[in-house]
């Protein structure tokens, strides 16, 4: 998995490209806590899936980990260029219900 980050603003958006499940989670969970504490007037994180094909529950979990973190700080997590699929798992999940999907970054800076 290859994770780059862009800051904007009070806005980070995050390029993932590859899995995101059971062995990448804790050098995704790392990474974004490591660039939220290093730009403490982080409010919106971006997460661009666009090269993510698959994510199991752990993945799922760091997002949510990230989710409760920036809400806690009056933040937010949003996800663009979702593929059908990983979609289809954040529905399941429930992840729909707080993670607000745009068709891409522009529309979620924005927001």
């Amino acid at each position: 998995m290859f994770i780059e980050t862009e800051r904007i603003g009070p806005n980070l958006i995050v390029q993932i490209d590859g899995e995101l499940d059971l062995e990448t989670s804790p050098l995704f969970r790392e990474k974004i806590e490591t660039k939220l504490n290093q730009y403490e007037l982080i409010k919106h994180l971006i997460l661009d899936l666009q090269k993510v094909n698959f994510i199991d529950s752990s993945g799922l979990g760091a997002i949510l980990g990230r989710f409760r973190r920036l809400s806690q700080e009056g933040g937010r997590v949003s996800a663009v260029n979702v593929s059908p699929q990983v979609k289809r798992i954040f529905e399941l999940s429930g992840l729909l219900k707080i993670i607000k999907i745009y068709s891409d970054r522009q529309q979620a800076l924005k927001s």
